[in-house]
Parts: structure tokens; sequence; C-alpha cells
């Protein structure tokens, strides 16, 4: 005989309502809420790391927003000139010269200039920034104040050297790039944001991310009614099946199901997805490396999804108050499994940030862990904070501030079985309010990261 269960008030069905749709909006296996609907007041930007960035991740989005009759602006990052593969099979050659990698570059604007008339959308509109393809992470991680900017590895140039961009013959150095944003920024006023995700595996998609958070943490206050969707393009393996498939929705990846990102889409009518599908096919120089890939992304709807900020306080307590971070799953279909972190948590004490790190297998010879720190105060330029760079291997702990190696009294590291705790004082990296911090395996082949770059803020 079943007992009658208790009484419950109205206080806890409604919190357990909550946590139900909370749980749900999480799990990676649905796609969450519509985003938010477009009106006239919208100013709409969309941040493309590469041409073609825009209309694989944002297409529906430019479609509706233009429908509605919203003010829409397209960055492009870079021309995607890096891409060697890609102009070998597009080019029918080998390509070797620097002035045809540009070349190259600015076929790739073009197209997606096409694209976006397609859609409606004027060339004034569409804005070429022309930073270095693959090199836009080495340099917010590296080059800042100083007098040697990044140098690219195809077009061995170290500035921007399209003469339609933005901001001509700037140097490929951190200030150019966030003084670009700032001026798109305070120029269009934007109301919504699309931009690459923190979690893809493209360098380029992360820093962009990054770079955004800096220049609107810069213009706090100055912006108003600003909300950001990041999208998804890079991730092993995903979407599938490849193709073209427009009957199919876009699902978040199921690796990523435990990682805490809360999930939005965009449902597409019949006629925006037939346009999507229209619009990928102007860009003739990345289909035909891989006719399938682009073509996967013109489905039901679009996807958008971002972290939560990780808020960190210290407890005044023996007891370290860990916040546990969601790391990526590996792919069962994988022989030999990559990844190496089995859980990665951020703790705050006594002025120290603490990351503990578990390991799924111990340090090797050919494997290691590369955890980059990069502090932001609203007292201190960006420029001058600190941008750490911690490495565990078989040599050893090291410490680099960008380029610079670093003996620091104050950091150490410690194991715990398969564990290892590291302590950074809050003074290196700055006395900083954010930290934005990515922890990843390593190895002198083939870098593979094992988590997204998150946004952690200090609170005191």
């Amino acid at each position: 005989m079943h007992k009658k269960p208790a009484r419950r008030n109205k206080s806890f069905w409604l919190f357990a309502l909550f946590l139900s749709i909370m749980a749900g909006a999480c799990r990676a296996q649905g796609s969450g809420s519509e985003i938010p609907s477009f009106t006239r007041e919208d100013r709409v930007l969309v941040l493309a790391p590469h041409p073609d960035d825009e209309t694989i991740g944002a297409c529906g989005v430019i479609q509706r927003a233009l429908a509605a009759g919203s003010k829409v602006k397209v960055v492009l990052f870079t021309n995607g000139d890096n891409n060697e593969f890609a102009f070998i099979v597009y080019e029918k050659r080998v390509v070797f010269k620097k002035a045809e990698f540009l070349r190259l570059g600015e076929v790739r604007r073009k197209e997606s200039l096409l694209a976006m008339a397609s859609l409606g959308l004027s060339h004034d509109n569409v804005v070429l920034l022309g930073y270095p393809d693959f090199g836009t992470m080495e340099i917010l991680t590296k080059y800042w104040k100083t007098p040697k900017p990044y140098k690219s590895l195809l077009t061995r140039v170290n500035k921007v050297a399209y003469p339609e961009a933005m901001s001509p013959g700037a140097p490929y150095v951190g200030e150019s790039v966030l003084k670009d944003l700032e001026k798109v920024l305070s120029d269009f006023r934007p109301t919504k944001i699309f931009v690459s995700h923190p979690l893809d595996t493209n360098r380029d998609h992360r820093s962009l991310y990054l770079f955004l958070q800096v220049a609107l943490w810069n213009l706090e206050g100055k912006l108003t009614r600003l909300a950001v969707h990041p999208y998804l393009v890079h991730i092993a393996g995903w979407p599938k099946p490849r193709g073209h498939h427009p009957e199919l929705a876009l699902q978040p990846p199921e690796k990523l199901k435990n990682c805490g990102v809360f999930w939005q889409k965009l449902e597409l009518t019949g006629e925006e997805a037939k346009k999507k599908y229209d619009t990928v096919s102007f860009y003739k120089s990345q289909i035909e490396y891989n006719p399938p890939y682009l073509f996967s992304f013109a489905r039901k709807n679009e996807l958008f999804g971002d972290f939560p900020v990780i808020k960190l306080q210290d407890s005044k307590t023996d007891a370290m108050g860990w916040f546990e971070v969601g790391v990526p799953e590996e792919n069962q279909e994988e022989e030999e499994p990559k990844a190496s972190l089995s859980t990665l948590a951020y703790a705050l004490k006594e002025e120290a940030l603490f990351i503990k790190l578990t390991l799924k297998r111990r340090i090797a010879k050919d494997l290691g862990i590369s955890i980059f720190l990069l502090g932001y105060s609203n007292s201190k330029d960006f420029s001058e904070m600190p941008k750490i760079n911690l490495h565990i291997g078989i040599g050893g702990f090291r410490v680099k501030d960008k380029k610079q190696p670093l003996f620091i009294r104050g950091v150490k590291l410690k194991y715990q079985k398969n564990a290892m705790i590291i302590r950074v004082p809050l003074a290196v990296l700055g006395d900083p309010r954010y930290i934005l911090a990515s922890a990843k395996a390593v190895s002198p082949v083939l870098p593979f990261d094992d988590t997204a770059w998150r946004i952690i803020e200090v609170q005191k």
C-alpha cells in the first residue's frame, strides 16, 4: 500500500517547475527557446571570423531582421586568406606567393559581398577588418605593447593589407583589433550581436568572441539593450549527416550536453531555409574544397547559445568553493580517446585564483596542459594587463606573460593523485574584475582543446 504523499506548498511546486525548465533548457538534446523577435528599432550586428561564417551561422537572422525593418551590419574579422588547401582546390594549382594569398582573400571578401547583396544588404553594410586568418588568437594572447606585430604565416604581412579594410595599414597587434571593434560598436550601437562561439574549435572563432567581450567591457554603460548570441560552426563530426538536409533541425552537438550552454534557436520558414541554401552557394572558393560541409548548415533552424559567467567569491571559510566547468565528452567512435581532462574547476580564496584539473591520464612526454588567464580591470588599459600562460608538462611548470618567460614566487602547483591544483595570485593577473580563462591538452605535434574559453567574474 502506498502512503499518501505529503502536501506541498505552492512555492515548492513553483521552484520545482523552475528547476525542471532550467534543466531542460541546458540539455544539449533540445535547442531551447526561440530567440527574441526582431523589430524596426533593432540594430543587428553579425560578426564573422571569416567570409562565409555570416551565412553559415546567421543567414536566417539577417533575413528575418531585414524583413522586420531592422538595421543590419556584417563585419568580417579576417579575409580567410590562410586556407591553403581550399585555395589549391579552387585555383587547381599550388599557391605559394603572398600576393596570391592576398588575392584569394579578396576573392572570399567579394563572395561575402555578393551573398549579402542577394539578401538585400548593401555593400556599405559589410565591413572588412582584414586581420590575419589563423593568427588572431596569437595576437590576443601575445601581441600587446610591442613594436614587432604578428606576421601572418602565408601572406607574410604584419599589417592590414587590404585597401578596402576599415583601417588599412593597422599593425597586427591587439590594440588595433580593439580600436576597430570599439569603433564599430560605438558607431552602429547594436541591440543584438551574433558572434562566433567560445567553444568553437577554430582559433579565430574563439578570439573574435573574446575580443568582443573586452570591447564591450571597455564600452560598459555606453551601449544599452544589448544581447549577445554566439553561433557554433566548428565542432568535430558536427553537424551530421553532412550535406543538404532541409528536413532536419540543427541540434547541439551530443558531446556538449554537459557543458552548461543555454541554447536558443531561430526556426526558419521554408522560404528562409531555401534562401540560406542559395546564399551558401555564393562561396564557391570554399565549397569546392569540401562540397557537403557548408550546406550542412542550411536546415530548419539556426542555433545560438552561450555559457553563464562563472562568478567566484571568497567563501571566507576553510572549505574551497569549487565551480566545476563542464568538459566536452569524448567521441565514442574514436579508437583512442584524445581528451585528457576529466574535470576542470575554479575557486577563489585569499586573493588567489585556484584551478583544479582532474586528469584521465598522467602527464606524459608527448602530452601537456596549457592554461591561459587574461585579466581585465576597469582601472587599467587591457593592453597593459598580464596575459598569463601556464604550461605543465614533462619539462616542468612554466609561466609566461605574453611571450616573456616569468618566475613568479606566488604561482604554485601541487598534485593530489590524478588531479593538479594551481594557485595564481590575483595580483599576478593585474587584480582583475574579469578573467578570460581556458585550459587545453597539448602535444608537440598538434594541440587539441578540451574546454571552451570561459569568463570568470571576480566578486570581492
